[in-house]
């Protein structure tokens, strides 16, 4: 059973697993059909005087077109023994392939986005995009650049304002 909570309820679970294999990013797009993405990068904190969920996406990825197209996505924080799971849904994308039959993940709405929830999962951030920011290749160290992006492809910053925020009881 989920239970509303807060951020702060949250913030070292999730950080741990961010540094410890990532998290689930799920989207949906405007024909209904929902994608499921490993990310390793994310930040949770006060912006603009209310809590936010920070992601990265690459504009390559199959989310960031869904993303773009309806302003929302989840943050799923997985339970231990998800470690397949991840590495899968980090490694192929939602335009080839259906990651959650081909991991057989469940799929739960979202209570307040349509962005699907993973119930397998502790603990879900549901967050409509209240702002985005590219990232800018000048304000970015040269190590950074060599080592994150040698092809180029960098990020866009979507903050998410959560909606809902819940976790296992």
């Amino acid at each position: 059973m989920k239970i509303e909570c807060e951020m702060k309820d949250l913030f070292e679970v999730t950080n741990r697993k961010l540094q410890k294999g990532g998290l689930l990013l799920t989207s949906v797009g405007r024909d209904g059909r929902y994608n499921v993405m490993t990310i390793g990068w994310g930040l949770m904190g006060i912006l603009w005087g209310e809590p936010v969920f920070m992601v990265a996406v690459r504009p390559s990825r199959h989310t960031f077109e869904l993303i773009e197209e309806t302003g929302e996505f989840t943050v799923n924080v997985p339970v231990d023994g998800m470690d397949e799971v991840l590495a899968y849904c980090g490694k192929v994308s939602g335009r080839d392939h259906d990651k959650f039959e081909e991991m057989k993940l469940t799929i739960e709405k979202g209570r307040r986005v349509k962005a699907p929830l993973i119930p397998r999962c502790m603990a879900h951030f549901e967050c409509r995009v209240i702002g985005k920011s590219r990232l800018i290749p000048e304000f970015l160290s040269e190590d950074v650049q060599k080592k994150a992006y040698p092809s180029g492809n960098y990020h866009t910053v979507y903050f998410g304002r959560p909606l809902s925020i819940l976790m296992d009881k």
